[in-house]
């Protein structure tokens, strides 16, 4: 099988020729049909975060494709079903995270792409229980950013307990922000769009957005408080700037839930204003495979739109360095035999 290798932190991505994986028991493996690039993934490859992979990988946790093989004890699967392949790799299922539905927080997951191979491949294994089946009609295409962009900010939107009428910042519209405000509109919230694009701007207001904020020539802050200020703020922009401006423009009680990982990033939280001001800071990792179930179900019912652009897998150095210019839409997919997008 074709796969795109990380042999070294911060070199391009090298393409090349590696035997089918074998799956072992309660694993399964996929003929791979899209993956999505997440910013993450550049993350991986470049070593930015404190706890590292381990070269050589193969990045990806957007990975959707047909089940090829089944490994011992796995009955809930068929050959030829459609799944798809989140970062929750794997989770033990036992700890107090697990069994109270944070299967996220466990401390002993494994997440694709990082601690084992992902789906920037022809193929690749995955644990059967956390392969998550695709509904008839999701495309992979679309299915593949809905897997970790799709998920994470939907489920930022359940940690900040966005409700009707109230007003959600979204601060970064791109792969993860066009989707968040969809998933806040379909919530009931008004959405106040934050980027420095025109293109991203526009994109938001077509996907729904009631209020622009150019973070170029306005203050995010004093516009949010404008318009009452934010119930919730959610962090999507890549910057330690953006989230210290977006938190500025929280209303009383009002919650900021950090979704983007900066490789080198502090915010200064001040304590008067916090206190004051009953404002909350959450941290929001991905989600369960509930909360992706409910996403697909989403889109099944032609509920939101998923903005993409198709790349061949021998593109990927290419598409990574598109994203860090800040030229890409929304989301770039690999498409890796679909015979949709080309």
């Amino acid at each position: 099988m074709k796969a795109a290798v990380v042999r070294s932190f911060g070199e391009p991505l090298v393409i090349e020729e590696r035997p089918d994986p074998e799956p072992g028991p309660g694993q399964v493996r996929i003929r791979v049909e899209a993956s999505g690039l997440c910013h993450t993934d550049i993350h991986a490859a470049h070593g930015d975060w404190p706890v590292k992979p381990s070269p050589p990988f193969v990045p990806g946790h957007e990975g959707v494709g047909l089940v090829e093989e089944l490994g011992e004890g796995v009955t809930h699967l068929a050959v030829g079903q459609r799944v798809a392949v989140p970062w929750l790799g794997r989770a033990c299922g036992r700890c107090e995270h697990c069994l109270s539905g944070w299967e996220t927080l466990c401390e002993q997951q494994i997440n694709t792409g990082y601690g084992c191979d992902g789906g920037y491949a022809e193929k690749m294994l995955a644990w059967a229980d956390f392969a998550q089946p695709v509904p008839e009609g999701v495309s992979p295409l679309d299915a593949a950013p809905l897997t970790c962009a799709g998920v994470t900010t939907y489920k930022a939107l359940k940690v900040a307990g966005v409700g009707p009428a109230q007003l959600v910042a979204v601060s970064g519209v791109g792969g993860l922000g066009h989707l968040a405000v969809q998933y806040a509109k379909i919530a009931g919230a008004r959405v106040a769009a934050i980027d420095v694009t025109d293109d991203k701007l526009r994109l938001a207001a077509e996907l729904g957005a009631d209020i622009l904020i150019d973070a170029r020539t306005q203050d995010v802050g004093e516009e949010l408080k404008r318009h009452g200020g934010a119930h919730a703020a959610i962090a999507l922009a890549v910057n330690e700037d953006a989230f210290q401006a977006v938190n500025s423009g929280l209303r009383r009680g009002g919650k900021l839930v950090m979704v983007a990982l900066p490789a080198h990033g502090t915010i200064r939280v001040p304590i008067f204003d916090t206190v004051l001001n009953g404002t909350s800071v959450i941290g929001s990792i991905v989600g369960t495979r509930q909360d992706l179930a409910e996403v697909f179900q989403l889109h099944a019912d032609g509920r939101t739109r998923v903005i993409h652009e198709t790349r061949p897998l021998e593109a990927v150095n290419e598409a990574i360095d598109e994203v860090l210019r800040g030229e890409v839409k929304a989301r770039i997919v690999f498409d890796l035999g679909t015979g949709e997008g080309r």
